[in-house]
């Protein structure tokens, strides 16, 4: 029997960039008409790789700079929760390549808390696994102050919650703006520790 249930969730993608590097801020994106993926994510790409060095979002498990499994291939937003950054920042709009978004969806309601190991799938079968949520980071902030003075340095808090999900590939393959997204769930219920093993 499955254990990932299909939902009746789609989101839509409306942008994609790739970083290529990330040494300093400004953050340099480059939009992309096209994203082929393979198993450990888009060549070229700054956080593409099947491993990568720990950093400061799992230190409570690995020093930092301990060569592990690489679950955070790319970055993913929700097209919503950004217009409701950029409006807490008192900003029109925000351009994902100042965030160094890889994918932004439009249209799944509450994107940034998606739970781990949720599948997002496009058309031709291309899957990507939701690790966790992304936390806002300085270099973001710096790109948004450099781009909109006086309006950078509110991004962490107004970014909390909302900064989207990192994710993996799960299945190669390539995504197109337009091209639509189905959320796919675990159909286990939310972890509790008092609860019994046969709950």
């Amino acid at each position: 029997m499955p254990a990932l249930a299909p939902t009746g969730y789609s989101g839509r993608i409306t942008w994609l960039g790739r970083v290529p590097h990330r040494d300093a801020a400004p953050i340099e994106t480059e939009a992309l008409s096209e994203m082929p993926l393979g198993f450990g994510g888009m060549e070229g790409e700054v956080h593409a790789g099947l491993t990568r060095p720990s950093c400061s979002r799992v230190t409570a498990q690995h020093s930092k700079g301990t060569e592990i499994r690489n679950t955070r291939q790319l970055s993913l937003l929700g097209a919503e929760e950004l217009d409701e950054i950029a409006a807490r920042l008192g900003l029109d709009a925000l351009d994902p390549a100042w965030l160094g978004a890889s994918v932004v969806v439009a249209g799944l309601p509450d994107f940034s808390h998606l739970p781990p190991s949720a599948r997002l799938q496009g058309p031709d079968g291309c899957t990507l696994v939701v690790d966790m949520q992304n936390r806002p980071c300085q270099f973001p902030a710096m790109t948004i102050e450099a781009a909109r003075p006086g309006h950078g340095k509110a991004f962490k808090q107004a970014s909390k919650g909302l900064r989207g999900v990192t994710a993996w590939v799960e299945r190669p393959g390539t995504l197109r703006p337009g091209d639509a997204l189905r959320l796919h769930l675990p159909d286990q219920r939310a972890w509790r520790p008092e609860a019994r093993n046969d709950a």
